[in-house]
């Protein structure tokens, strides 16, 4: 069976996450219903799989999925297809690879990046509800960089761990974590961009939720070291909530949708 990459966008408002279940809509959900209407194995309950399951509420601009499917398609007609059939759902398939078979969008995945907005000001968010965390003060950009600066590297993030969390090993190395500051009307953006092998469960919006207090003067950036070395989920700052956080996209050894690839790109022009 021929097997494709998929690059998906999605707002992740209306879903109670990627994975899909059986009694809530989901973004897995929506796409194989999408699949289901176009191939007979999807018909029959065939699945696909994930760069990362994101939570109920959170964003994707460049997750990444695999299929294996029984017809083997031009990759631009399959995103236009899938595209046409999972409306009005807000999923975007914004590019397509055929890919070989030894590719796995989750197990072939060599780090992921995700990007949280944090938006301070007192105006209420508008075009960018559901978009963004609101708080109401500017942070202090400079102190999260430096409580920022003790989490790059390799850890143990307990501290920074959901409870619920099922990875085999809270020891991860965090790659990056830049901190960007955005002046927006009447306020101030400020973005937050991470980029690791993996991730723990919550580990994003733990850490931001921790950063944020440092920002508002809540914490000095020392705290941030110390809660990282207790080791104690107790010790880890306030979980921010999901609507600012975004998966925007996933690395690979050989990037599956680089134009220099065979099986073409949902981006190319059509003749």
């Amino acid at each position: 069976m021929p097997r494709f990459a998929l690059k998906i966008e999605y707002d992740g408002a209306p879903f109670a996450g990627w994975q899909a279940q059986a009694d809530q809509p989901s973004v897995q959900g929506a796409i194989e219903a999408a699949l289901a209407r176009l191939d007979p194995g999807f018909a029959a309950g065939a699945r696909i799989a994930a760069a990362g399951r994101t939570d109920a509420g959170v964003h994707a601009t460049g997750q990444v999925a695999h299929a294996d499917l029984a017809r083997d398609w031009d990759p631009f007609r399959l995103g236009e297809a899938l595209n046409w059939h999972l409306k009005p759902a807000p999923v975007a398939i914004l590019a397509v690879a055929r890919v070989d078979e030894d590719f796995h969008a989750r197990f072939s995945a060599i780090e992921r990046r995700y990007l949280f907005r944090l938006l301070a000001r007192r105006a209420p968010a508008t075009h960018d509800r559901g978009l963004v965390w609101q708080v109401l003060n500017p942070l202090d950009a400079d102190a999260m960089r430096k409580a920022a600066a003790h989490l790059v590297g390799l850890h143990d993030f307990t501290t920074f761990r959901s409870s619920i969390c099922q990875a085999k090993s809270p020891v991860k190395t965090l790659d990056e974590i830049t901190i960007e500051e955005i002046t927006r009307p009447e306020g101030r953006e400020y973005r937050f961009h991470l980029r690791a092998r993996s991730f723990l469960h919550n580990q994003v919006r733990s850490i931001v939720g921790t950063l944020e207090r440092v920002g508002a003067g809540s914490w000095s950036p020392d705290r941030v070291a110390k809660a990282l070395q207790a080791r104690d989920r107790a010790a880890c700052g306030p979980v921010c909530p999901p609507q600012g956080l975004y998966l925007t996209g996933a690395g690979y050894a050989q990037d599956p949708f680089s134009p220099a690839r065979d099986g073409g790109d949902v981006r190319r022009d059509v003749k």
